[in-house]
């Protein structure tokens, strides 16, 4: 796997991760707003921790990708040969 592929299976790993990470741990801002205040969503979440949701997506697409990354290379994971 170059260079370019590895990085593009990695961004797209990342970026599956990051999306399934994301909703866990959220809770949304239980109190009721007295008075509606413009531009705030009262559903959104007080606190979403995004820096620790960013380490765990890394953390996790980077032992996969490792996982997927040594399949390729010795060859257990071939594509083409299946295609053929």
């Amino acid at each position: 796997m170059g260079i370019t592929g590895s990085i593009i299976v990695y961004v797209l790993i990342w970026w599956i991760i990051f999306f399934s990470v994301l909703p866990v741990g959220i809770q949304s801002n239980k109190e009721k707003f007295k008075e509606r205040i413009e531009g705030i969503d009262p559903g959104a979440p007080n606190n979403p921790k995004i820096a620790k949701k960013f380490l765990i997506t890394t953390i996790i697409t980077s032992i996969i990708f490792i996982v997927i990354y040594y399949l390729v290379e010795f060859d257990l994971l071939n594509l083409r040969k299946y295609l053929q």
